[in-house]
């Protein structure tokens, strides 16, 4: 029969293993012997091949090499450099230093202390003074990790009414906390400290309060982002997603976004568009670069300041050297404290105290915590806050001459974007290159939502180019102004976030919100929210004709009016580039520069 035929063409040992139980174990040991075998078999041939592929490529592996580099060089020309994320064109100085280890070298926690950390830093710190448990690292201005502003701007804070909706968004974004910029009061001391404590100029020993010092290391990085840099950028791009990622088509187009060369840059927008998007946001966004470099003069708006000579020498030093007479003031007993315990030769100075002050900000989000921090009394904090409050305001915003100009060009773009043109011709620090493309430039009309990323000082002075006079106010700089509006770790912490919203209602909105949402007879209409860390600027009280709402609104239409002088307001050609006579901290409340009888001369 066929089927006996077959059986009888298999091989012997087969059938004796079909036929015996005993001889079945002996054919399943051989199979499983094979099994065990083959593996290792494929793995030897496999080196072997891998061998011969190395031998041939280090054989020729100098034209192997540049035909890979000719490959990869011929890719990246092919992207235009405003679009180029990796490799990064000028990224300023990119330094790092050692990771945190803050579970090895954490001190505290601290019994019977004031503030509960924002993870991961450490900052349960007892503070001298601090009876009212307050929180220090809310007082480091600019240098603040972020926090949402405490006290808001003066308005309350309301719920969309029924049938109204958010149509857009106009971001503008602070990179997150870093390592301290190239030549900063921290590094001044750093290196001081170090120049004692490795025998440079002399051997000391430091006592008291100081001891930490004969063992302290300086382990900070140059101006790129520390760990908790990276989440706050993060986690700001997870809250705009649950905010306003209603305002995504999800049809598969890619908005524009936009930051600048600069790594802190670079970076803080990738991490907020990772936490926006995803990891895959480079399918959602495209991000377009401007370049910042200190190298030569690039047209750039989000870092305004390098395109207005003035704003960065002698002419705009007012807000530095109204610090300077403050921090003699208000650090002068800890300054003779400090002096005690670092002896005669270091001669311990009050600006040794400011910058030890900077060195507790700075430590604490790049390392985790500070022994520095615990050098100052609360009242001492204080004074520290308003220093910065004071230079700001004299460098940066109404105070300062140039203040106007250096945010005027961002102002224009947001006027185009929301009148739906583009920008071709040359206006204060716009890149007409970029700006005159829908490509790179996108207006109202092709998308709804706008993210753009910039620096504390550049913020500062876009809400002063705005006209935002509730910052105008001057501030003595021999005493603390209590009830202020400008608070810089309200306005400008690492990672703070200028929201615009365009709210769309169907009728006119009654602006006495207190009373109820009450609409009026009329049609739809447009209004424009201002939210800074996530509390409302009331623009009519910058801006007349908004009205005094409650809610802190403004008509569009009434906006745009605004908007329409705000550029020719900023003097920007004269403030960045003429010569006029120097005006002393205080005696300027326009944020522009005084007339001046040469006004017509320029330098540049």
């Amino acid at each position: 029969m066929p089927s006996r035929t077959k059986l009888q063409t298999r091989p012997s040992w087969y059938l004796e293993a079909a036929s015996s139980p005993l001889s079945r174990h002996s054919l399943r040991d051989r199979l499983a012997f094979f099994g065990q075998i083959l593996p290792f078999l494929i793995i030897i041939v496999q080196f072997i091949m891998l061998y011969r592929s190395y031998a041939l490529l280090a054989a020729c592996g100098l034209a192997d090499a540049g035909l890979i580099k000719k490959a990869a060089s011929s890719s990246s020309t092919s992207v235009a450099d405003y679009f180029q994320t990796k490799p990064e064109l000028f990224p300023g100085p990119t330094p790092t230093g050692p990771a945190p280890f803050l579970a090895q070298t954490n001190p505290a926690p601290f019994a019977s202390t004031t503030y509960i950390p924002n993870s991961p830093l450490e900052t349960q710190v007892p503070i001298k003074g601090n009876t009212d448990n307050g929180n220090i690292f809310q007082l480091h201005g600019q240098l603040s990790h972020y926090f949402p502003n405490p006290v808001g701007f003066g308005v309350d804070e309301y719920t969309l009414p029924e049938n109204a909706s958010i149509s857009q968004l106009h971001m503008l974004s602070r990179h997150g906390s870093r390592y301290p910029t190239t030549g900063a009061g921290a590094q001044l001391l750093a290196q001081k400290i170090q120049n004692y404590t490795n025998g440079t100029l002399g051997d000391i020993t430091f006592t008291g309060e100081l001891s930490f010092l004969n063992t302290w290391k300086y382990l900070l990085g140059n101006e790129i982002l520390v760990p908790v840099g990276k989440q706050e950028l993060f986690d700001s791009g997870t809250l705009h997603q649950y905010m306003y990622g209603h305002l995504y088509p999800n049809d598969g187009s890619k908005i524009i976004a936009r930051s600048t060369t600069q790594d802190r840059m670079t970076n803080s927008a990738e991490y907020f568009l990772a936490g926006f998007f995803g990891l895959d946001w480079t399918s959602n966004a495209t991000l377009v670069l401007a370049i910042e470099d200190t190298t030569g003069t690039w047209n750039n708006t989000l870092a305004g300041y390098f395109d207005c000579p003035n704003s960065n020498g002698y002419h705009n030093l007012g807000g530095t050297n109204a610090t300077t007479n403050w921090y003699n003031i208000y650090l002068e007993g800890a300054t003779k404290r400090l002096h005690s315990c670092a002896g005669a030769a270091f001669n311990w100075t009050a600006q040794d105290s400011y910058n030890a002050q900077s060195l507790c900000a700075y430590e604490t989000v790049a390392l985790g915590y500070s022994s520095f921090c615990g050098l100052f009394t609360y009242e001492e904090w204080e004074g520290y806050e308003y220093s910065v409050d004071i230079n700001f305001a004299g460098n940066n915003a109404f105070q300062s001459p140039t203040g106007r100009a250096v945010g005027a060009g961002y102002v224009a773009e947001i006027q185009a974007r929301l009148e739906n043109h583009l920008i071709t011709k040359p206006t204060a620090q716009i890149n007409t290159t970029l700006d005159s493309q829908n490509s790179t430039f996108p207006v109202s009309l092709d998308q709804n939502l706008f993210f753009d990323f910039s620096h504390d000082t550049n913020i500062m002075a876009i809400l002063t180019a705005f006209g935002l006079t509730q910052f105008a106010e001057v501030l003595p700089d021999d005493h603390i102004k209590q009830d202020r509006a400008l608070v810089v770790s309200h306005m400008e912490p690492f990672g703070a976030r200028l929201d615009i919203e365009i709210v769309e209602t169907p009728s006119p909105l009654s602006g006495k919100r207190s009373d109820g949402d009450k609409y009026t007879s009329g049609s739809s209409t447009k209004y424009v929210h201002f939210i800074l860390n996530q509390r409302t600027i009331p623009l009519g009280v910058s801006y007349s004709d908004c009205g005094d709402r409650d809610d802190g609104w403004c008509e569009l239409s009434t906006f745009l009016d605004q908007l329409s002088t705000k550029v020719a307001e900023a003097e920007y050609q004269y403030s960045c580039f003429g010569e006029w006579d120097i005006v002393p901290y205080g005696k300027l409340t326009d944020g522009v520069p005084p007339p001046d009888a040469n006004s017509s001369t320029l330098t540049a």
